[in-house]
């Protein structure tokens, strides 16, 4: 049997009336179908804004503000030593740590920390690396490029 777009019924208490509007003072809805008179809310279109709360205190305003946010911070995706082991390349581009998903975005900088132990010579290119970082890469014999 062909399932017909007609015949479709929806489960119990799924769809709900209509609102009729306008139709008398019987209805509590009637004349000015329960906007009110005049302002903002009785007008076509109105639609609450989110960050309006009447006469309560917003809840922006309620919340604490702690401490200083610099528009200019700088963020980086942290690499650790002990992943860069792992790999077997001797030179370590930024485009390679995206091919090899180490570094997760290509829009982020990315550090190098010394988390980790280095055993070969290896070339790596990154936005920063810590102190720690940097000397164990050359004290394996490796070169550390930072890229501008």
């Amino acid at each position: 049997m062909a399932l017909r777009l007609g015949e479709l019924s929806s489960p119990e208490g799924a769809t709900r009336n209509r609102k009729r509007l306008g139709r008398g003072p019987g209805s509590t809805r009637g004349k000015t179908c329960g906007k009110g008179h005049k302002g903002h809310q009785a007008r076509a279109g109105y639609k609450r804004l989110a960050h309006r709360e009447g006469g309560q205190m917003p809840l922006y305003r309620k919340l604490p503000k702690r401490g200083f946010h610099s528009p200019n911070r700088r963020e980086f995706e942290v690499v650790n030593l002990d992943r860069l082991s792992k790999i077997t390349d001797a030179e370590l581009t930024f485009e390679f740590m995206v091919k090899s998903k180490l570094v997760a975005s290509k829009s982020l900088r990315y550090k190098i920390l010394g988390n980790g132990e280095l055993d070969r010579s290896v070339v790596v290119h990154a936005h920063a690396f810590s102190k720690t970082a940097r000397e164990k890469i050359e004290k394996a014999g490796g070169r550390c490029e930072v890229i501008v």
